[in-house]
């Protein structure tokens, strides 16, 4: 559906780019920013569920240039999610070197230069002006909160089991943020009042969906030991209505790969 470019921010980098179809403007602009496995299929599914919406969509690669090319982060995964315990636990150290660069001060300014680099790009697209916003995932979500903090041209934050950088500064966030979360991702339910205290004392506008008995991950609809549906689904939901009434006219929940997997009568528990 979509189509990849290629962008410059201190060396070229590639984007996954799709524009919703038909005669009617578009809704916004959205920059969709993937996993710690990078541009997999997955997420170019994800930003072509966003496009079918009417939303303008970029997912640029930032592993890429570090190494992490999709296919070795499709492997990666694989290995993370993989039923055999034996098989994630003698897969950790190929883990640990392969994502290590994405550790260095130096990434973490590149990739913000970057993402930076698609929302110039993103405004410079027919009907989106300056309606654009962001949503991640796992990696992702932390620079979505980032990408919020270092560029107000951000309308609305969509972070998908994320937390702000330790350098973050929080109160240069002006868009308001919607957060998701389940409940068994220890590591951020435990920093999750944190996040809280510090949005609040920053007069930031963020609210945070919690879902019960759900863990990290579990919008990944590839991955058959954290994917929910009902989860996944209610999130989706939520987040075409919180991006129409941020940046665009009110989302509805047409059917995506994500609620196609089970039906969902009532959502689940949320705080």
């Amino acid at each position: 559906m979509g189509r990849m470019i290629t962008l410059e921010a201190d060396g070229p980098f590639d984007a996954y780019v799709v524009e919703p179809e038909g005669a009617q403007p578009p809704r916004g602009g959205l920059v969709v920013i993937h996993e710690i496995w990078g541009l997999v299929d997955h997420i170019k599914d994800v930003a072509d569920r966003f496009a079918r919406e009417g939303y303008v969509v970029i997912a640029p690669d930032l592993l890429s240039r570090v190494g992490v090319h999709p296919q070795l982060g499709q492997q990666l995964q694989e290995i993370m999610f993989s039923p055999d315990e034996r098989v994630r636990i003698e897969g950790q150290p190929r883990l640990r070197t392969a994502f290590a660069p994405t550790h260095a001060p130096m990434f973490a300014a590149w990739a913000i230069t970057a993402l930076r680099g698609a929302l110039d790009w993103l405004e410079q697209q027919p009907g989106v002006g300056n309606q654009v916003a962001v949503t991640g995932f796992c990696f992702g979500g932390t620079y979505s909160f980032a990408l919020a903090s270092e560029d107000p041209r951000v309308r609305a934050v969509v972070p998908f089991y994320g937390a702000p950088p330790e350098v973050t500064e929080v109160d240069k966030i002006t868009a308001p943020i919607l957060a998701f979360y389940g409940d068994l991702d220890e590591r951020l339910i435990t920093s999750l009042p944190d996040v809280q205290q510090e949005m609040k004392r920053g007069g930031i506008d963020f609210t945070s969906h919690v879902y019960a008995g759900v863990g990290h991950a579990f919008f990944n609809d590839t991955s058959p030991r954290t994917y929910d549906a009902a989860a996944a689904a209610d999130a989706w939901t939520r987040t075409l209505g919180f991006l129409g009434r941020a940046i665009g006219s009110p989302g509805t929940a047409v059917p995506t790969r994500a609620n196609e997997v089970g039906t969902v009568s009532t959502p689940p528990t949320t705080t």
